[in-house]
């Protein structure tokens, strides 16, 4: 069993004794006091309510946590899938997840250049399972990756490369619409795309995703290259599941709303479902599926008959994006082996054959547009995923093969910047409690739970002490209930997470730069850092001389300073090495003069 870290309290009620609680939270917190009157029962309850002073923005307001606290689990065969049996563990000898781990986001910070998201990578919904044979599993990726709060638009655009080019709100990887395998001019082969004819991932590997449209490689990276319509139904886009079947599919009947925020692209713009707004300026015009710019190359709308001519012209927007230094070759004819479709260049931009984007076409050669969104009403770049009436996904799928922006995004192995933190799940996520339900005098509470705690409940008439009414309690994945029957008139309840079974963690974040320095009152520093903070006493009591001997300096109730000096008077300088896993959010430091007097501090916040 792995014990909440030192400071960490989960979903509980506060005493209200002076003996000390069970853990201190990691956050800073407000009290509210809510009073329910039901029938002849009153209950107050205590709740926390979690401060957090972290930029608000929809980079770091979108993403899908709701499911953060629950295993991941996969379906192996169909045989799982049509009983509902999942798996929380698996090894296929390749890629093993032997211990659970939590599903997608588990971390989210923020500069003001920045926005950084920790992520097991593994989805909310359950995934799998894979047909025809594919024989990968998919494991936790630990991944950190940043992406940028403003962008750059180049003139000269990048090729999206393989491996992961964004991160869906549910914490999965984005890959390009390629599958690694490109025409050498003699064979298909794999590599780095070096040749001018690059497979069609959808179109080739389209048969080994799993019903959520994903699947994973080699090391285990779970990733969409299509339409992740899972992850729409999750966020109430416009798919219907089939729960008989465990299925997904595109509704049939007219989209309602705009489609969700669906992930960020490493140029820092955001990605949509398939539904935006029917004029791209204005929120009031209606809802429709936006058209990709791209056809096939059969000889329809001026493209080149591709079956009748043979691959001996890559298109324009490949030209203009392909600066790859080899000589050009043909590909290989069209046939039952290679047929039309397979390749990323079997496809053509309307743009490029004297078609209107807004007018013929909706999306651009990247799969974008600029437009307004719910997120951002003044207009933003968004690409948007692209399917055909009946929601086949069609190409280019989620992104064009260019990004529109700069790239400048990516994976990164730490924080080297000071930092908002904006959420932390796991064993730091802070739970809510539900409103009681009160009948015939049994009280059932609820609360939000992390899958694989332990809780127990105590409760108390009049706060001279609490007794414990029930522990052991498992939650129901994320959500824990208990019933208590009582005669009592009042009384108070409180709950308490006792323990976490051993799970497989996001990985654990390191800050290697940012709070060298600091001040207090209003400074702040980042967890896993060492900050020399200069302090300004409060003028009440009245300052010892300067050099007066200080017997301690404490940030955050039990981290020492070091190097302490009081040179000027009023002025306490002192060197903190703050701990990785050190409570976040408002802390307090204390300085306690040999003679007296102390003086608290606050606040100094803790990224």
């Amino acid at each position: 069993m792995q014990n909440p870290p030192q400071h960490v309290a989960v979903c509980r009620f506060i005493r209200a004794s002076s003996k000390p609680a069970p853990y201190v939270s990691r956050f800073t917190f407000h009290v509210s006091r809510i009073t329910f009157h039901v029938s002849r029962i009153t209950i107050v309850l205590q709740i926390l309510l979690l401060a957090l002073s972290a930029q608000a923005s929809p980079q770091t307001d979108n993403w899908l946590t709701t499911y953060s606290s629950r295993y991941a689990r996969i379906y192996t065969n169909s045989a799982m899938q049509s009983a509902g049996t999942s798996q929380t563990t698996w090894n296929n000898g390749s890629q093993s997840q032997t211990t659970p781990a939590y599903c997608g986001i588990q971390e989210i910070y923020s500069s003001t250049n920045w926005v950084y998201v920790r992520s097991t990578g593994l989805a909310s919904y359950i995934m799998g399972p894979w047909s025809v044979g594919f024989p990968n599993l998919p494991a936790n990726q630990k991944t950190l990756y940043r992406f940028p709060l403003s962008w750059t638009v180049p003139t000269m655009k990048t090729s999206t490369g393989g491996g992961t080019i964004g991160i869906f709100v549910d914490g999965v990887a984005m890959f390009n619409s390629w599958d690694a395998f490109y025409w050498n001019g003699t064979t298909e082969t794999s590599g780095a795309g070096t040749g001018y004819w690059n497979r069609d991932a959808y179109v080739n590997e389209g048969a080994t995703f799993d019903p959520g449209y994903a699947h994973q490689q080699n090391t285990g990276t779970y990733h969409y290259h299509a339409n992740p319509i899972a992850l729409r139904y999750l966020l109430g886009d416009h798919v219907n599941y089939n729960a008989t079947s465990k299925t997904y599919s595109e509704a049939t009947n007219n989209p309602s709303k705009h489609s969700p925020l669906l992930a960020f692209v490493s140029d820092g713009f955001p990605l949509y479902g398939p539904y935006g707004y029917s004029s791209a300026s204005n929120s009031a015009s209606g809802i429709r599926r936006m058209v990709s710019g791209y056809v096939v190359r059969n000889g329809q709308y001026g493209t080149s008959n591709l079956t009748a001519n043979g691959r001996t012209t890559i298109p324009q927007w490949a030209v203009r994006l392909y600066t790859n230094g080899t000589a050009y070759h043909s590909g290989p004819n069209v046939s039952t082996t290679y047929p039309l479709g397979r390749y990323m260049e079997d496809n053509d931009y309307l743009g490029d054959h004297g078609y209107t984007q807004g007018v013929d076409f909706d999306l651009d050669e990247y799969n974008g547009r600029w437009c307004v969104t719910p997120e951002y009403p003044t207009g933003i770049y968004a690409y948007f995923v692209a399917i055909a009436a009946d929601g086949t996904p069609v190409f280019p799928y989620n992104i064009g093969r260019g990004y529109y922006g700069s790239p400048t995004g990516g994976t990164v192995t730490s924080i080297a910047q000071t930092v908002a933190t904006n959420y932390l799940g796991n064993t730091n996520l802070v739970q809510s409690l539900n409103s009681p339900a009160v009948k015939n005098g049994s009280v059932t509470l609820t609360w939000s739970a992390i899958e694989g705690g332990s809780y127990r409940v105590d409760a108390t008439s009049d706060f001279s002490g609490w007794t414990n009414v029930a522990s052991g309690i498992s939650p129901n994945q994320n959500v824990g209930s208990y019933t208590n029957v009582t005669e009592l008139d009042h009384r108070f309840y409180r709950v308490v997470r006792t323990s976490v079974a051993n799970f497989d963690s996001a990985g654990t974040t390191t800050f290697s730069g940012g709070g060298a320095t600091s001040y207090a009152p209003g400074g702040s520093a980042n967890r896993g850092t060492t900050v020399t903070v200069t302090i300004t006493l409060p003028t009440t009591p009245p300052w010892p001389p300067a050099n007066a001997p200080i017997s301690s300096v404490t940030l955050a109730g039990s981290i020492s300073g070091t190097g302490i000096s009081d040179s000027t008077q009023g002025t306490v300088i002192a060197t903190f090495t703050i701990p990785s896993n050190a409570s976040t959010g408002a802390q307090s430091i204390v300085v306690v003069f040999n003679s007296g007097p102390t003086y608290t501090v606050s606040p100094f916040t803790i990224n």
